[in-house]
């Protein structure tokens, strides 16, 4: 069954426009570095902003979480996911949602209503917040007679009852968490939840870490797995304390992979239909049939997961590299080869599986058929680049193996972690390896190294945290006045570059913070001093000239017909934002004289006029990788 047709084409026979996902990689926003959630993309209009395809939308958004990278290889973790989407800007509320999700849920894809759960929001009597009972009544109603509504079931265990109250830290959602963190003016709302039950004879919770307490559906033994989760945003936080909304949202967000679980009855993510083609292909080449060997399992796993992320990433831009985004990509690549090899695959594989992922999504996402050899071409550099690393680092690791040998107390954390930062070794291939040559560690040496091991491991960790808050903070993400004041300047860079440089051009990201700007685009030669100057002296013409920055809503098409820059790919819907920079009813050209500057694809925010921008000034202009050159820029 394509759980994803399904879907999309339910929402769409009840009025909604069908949007194509968003980038993996978060279009100028530089708070984060990718898209993790189906919500992230369309946080501007659930605060207001009105978008271009109407009230009524739904699509199904790429995500990936850099966090669950060492989460992966249990039955339900993975990096990438696909997040089914729908929403309501100001138009249908809760008696809709909830009717539709449980006809969907229950005649669309066929789950036994006997199965499943909800959950919704107890209400905060001291803010003054009531408790959601329409959400739970109308749940209620439609499972029919026998679903009696329960509070405190995380205490009490769940009484034999089918929906359940929870508070805030389960069943609210605002950007700012709880509603006590929230600032006036900030919107938010209950939400509902969707939970299948997998069976209580599975025994999950039965001597796990959480037998001592009742089981219930928001309980972590594994028994019940959250599939969907329908946010009302109906509260603004006051000085007053909690009020209405004059206009009330709904955001539903469904895991995909989720969905599929339930509907198959898979008490597995990765034997699902999803990964059919994925698991196939990895069985072939290694000789094995995945789950026959439970120690095998995880190794198979790692590498579905890991070369979909990649596969997805690099399709988006995230090329393999040192840093940012492609650091990641890289990172996934070389945990891959490195399972593989666990698998007995020791040739080049990376290609064929790359492929196999392309064939089993291509039909939903376009994209990574058109960019398939350039997707596969970065797989096989990466994975012969990191076969020449791990090759070198063995030699390494057998000739300190040897000088080591008499004395095992010098295998500390940190050597451990040397080999994990220098040639991507990390703690189990070395342990393997140290097995692999009869080197015998008593076991609590073994616990002291893996304990020296994780503390320096997440010292690393944390620093590189700090350091990613650091670069990434600000930006977009708070519509703060410089921010929109550098992300109109983008604009007038962009098509700049188109004039001095010529119409190859193309923007391939940007990152603002308060302190500059940065613009990647398309081009094979480092520019010129004297084309830097002119890129300078056109764009501080235009801002001298004080252009009005003004935008129109309209077709794909006709922004096509109206020569406006943007990649007309699956990205965009059949309407978008189209800005504007000087007279919007000629065409743009990045001609100081001309009446119009320029003329883009783009969500917003932008100044008003040019000359709130500041004087703009380039620091440098570097590559960044074969083809696509960087621009750090100031406004002052």
């Amino acid at each position: 069954m394509d759980y994803r047709k399904n879907y999309l084409d339910f929402f769409a026979s009840r009025g909604h426009a069908i949007l194509s996902s968003a980038s993996l990689i978060p279009e100028n926003d530089p708070t984060t570095l990718f898209t993790g959630s189906g919500m992230q993309p369309m946080v501007p209009y659930l605060l207001g902003q009105t978008h271009p395809n109407g009230t009524r939308l739904a699509d199904s958004q790429k995500c990936f979480r850099s966090g669950d990278i060492d989460e992966v290889g249990d039955n339900r973790h993975t990096t990438f996911f696909e997040m089914l989407g729908n929403w309501s800007l100001g138009d249908y509320f809760k008696q809709e949602q909830i009717s539709w999700m449980w006809e969907f849920l229950t005649r669309e894809i066929g789950l036994d209503p006997a199965r499943l759960y909800f959950t919704c929001f107890r209400g905060n009597e001291a803010l003054g917040i009531p408790r959601d009972t329409e959400s739970a009544e109308l749940w209620q109603k439609l499972w029919g007679d026998g679903a009696a509504i329960i509070d405190f079931s995380e205490r009490d265990g769940m009484q034999g009852g089918r929906i359940f109250y929870y508070d805030e830290k389960k069943n609210w959602w605002s950007r700012s968490g709880v509603p006590g963190n929230m600032p006036v003016g900030e919107p938010g709302g209950p939400d509902t939840e969707m939970f299948y039950d997998f069976g209580g004879g599975l025994g999950l919770h039965e001597g796990s870490a959480w037998a001592s307490a009742p089981c219930h559906v928001n309980c972590d033994c594994g028994r019940f797995v959250e599939i969907g989760n329908n946010v009302f945003m109906e509260y603004v936080k006051t000085q007053q304390g909690f009020e209405q909304l004059p206009q009330k949202n709904v955001d539903f967000g469904g895991g995909l992979e989720r969905l599929a679980m339930a509907a198959e009855n898979a008490q597995d993510i990765f034997t699902t239909g999803l990964f059919a083609e994925l698991r196939s292909a990895i069985e072939s080449l290694s000789g094995k049939t995945y789950g026959a060997v439970p120690s095998e399992t995880y190794a198979f796993r790692v590498v579905m997961d890991h070369m979909r992320a990649a596969t997805f990433l690099v399709c988006d831009g995230a090329v393999p590299s040192n840093k940012d985004q492609g650091y990641f990509t890289r990172r996934l690549i070389r945990r891959a080869v490195r399972f593989g090899h666990k698998l007995g695959i020791i040739e080049n594989f990376a290609e064929t599986v790359s492929r196999a992922v392309i064939a089993a999504y291509a039909s939903a996402y376009p994209a990574l058929r058109l960019h398939e050899e350039k997707i596969v071409a970065d797989f096989v550099k990466e994975e012969q680049k990191f076969r020449a690393t791990l090759e070198k680092g063995l030699k390494v690791f057998e000739k300190q193996l040897q000088e080591i040998a008499t004395d095992i107390s010098r295998m500390t954390g940190q050597w451990l972690f040397d080999f994990y930062q220098n040639f991507g070794f990390p703690f189990e291939l070395i342990i393997e390896e140290l097995k692999t040559r009869d080197i015998l560690i008593s076991d609590e040496a073994f616990k002291k190294m893996f304990a020296d091991f994780s503390v320096v491991f997440e010292a690393h960790k944390n620093l590189s945290r700090l350091g990613a808050e650091q670069k990434f903070k600000g930006g977009l993400g708070d519509q703060s006045e410089i921010s929109v004041r550098y992300h109109t300047a983008t604009h007038l860079l962009h098509a700049t570059l188109k004039k001095v440089l010529g119409p190859h051009v193309e923007q391939k990201g940007s990152n603002i913070t308060p302190e500059r700007m940065r613009f990647d685009f398309s081009h094979t030669e480092k520019m010129t001093p004297e084309q830097i100057t002119e890129t300078e002296n056109l764009i501080n013409a235009a801002i001298a000239r004080d252009y009005p920055v003004t935008f129109e809503e309209m077709s794909v098409d006709a922004a096509r017909e109206k020569q406006a820059i943007g990649l007309f790919g699956d990205k965009y819907g059949e309407q978008v934002k189209v800005y504007t920079v000087g007279d919007p009813a000629t065409t743009a050209t990045a001609d100081p004289s001309a009446p119009t500057f320029s003329r883009e694809i783009c969500g917003g925010p932008h100044v008003t006029h040019t000359g709130e921008i500041g004087h703009f000034k380039i620091l440098k202009e570097e590559s960044v990788s074969a083809g696509i050159r960087r621009i750090k820029a100031v406004v002052e």
